[in-house]
């Protein structure tokens, strides 16, 4: 692969992917933002929601759950609060998340624990969703 850049997720349990990608696709909190090899250094906010990455033509999806992108010429770094390749999502568990947060929001009247299931319900639907795009 002669114009790959490198791509590693990390969290702070483990290293999640650490590959020569052709192009990533990142959620950035402004907005999605594609990187390839060569691209301007910057750093960026993470948004909840689903990174792909292009290698040998294909696509592969991870959820992410917030975080941080480093972005420099041949490398790109990412630091979520926590991420999950596609494959690894387990669709029943985000369904149910999905439904308690949604059951949490019908009863909440207090802002506080509104903006909580609001986000729980954001990363279950993504969830959902990453695990869907991969199949």
């Amino acid at each position: 692969m002669a114009s790959t850049i490198r791509l590693e997720i990390v969290t702070p349990d483990k290293l999640v992917l650490s590959q020569d990608v052709e192009y990533v696709g990142v959620p950035g909190l402004m907005g999605q933002f594609g990187v390839l090899k060569n691209h301007i250094p910057f750093l960026s906010a993470l948004a909840i929601g689903s990174l792909y990455y292009r290698t040998e033509g294909k696509l592969h999806y991870v959820f992410l759950s917030g975080g941080f992108a480093d972005v420099t010429q041949d490398k790109l770094t990412i630091l979520a609060e926590s991420a999950e390749r596609a494959e690894e999502i387990d669709v029943v568990r985000a369904k149910k998340a999905k439904e308690r947060a949604e059951q949490r929001l019908q009863q909440e009247r207090d802002k506080i624990n509104a903006a909580r299931a609001e986000a729980a319900l954001r990363r279950a639907m993504h969830r959902i969703t990453t695990r869907e795009k991969e199949s």
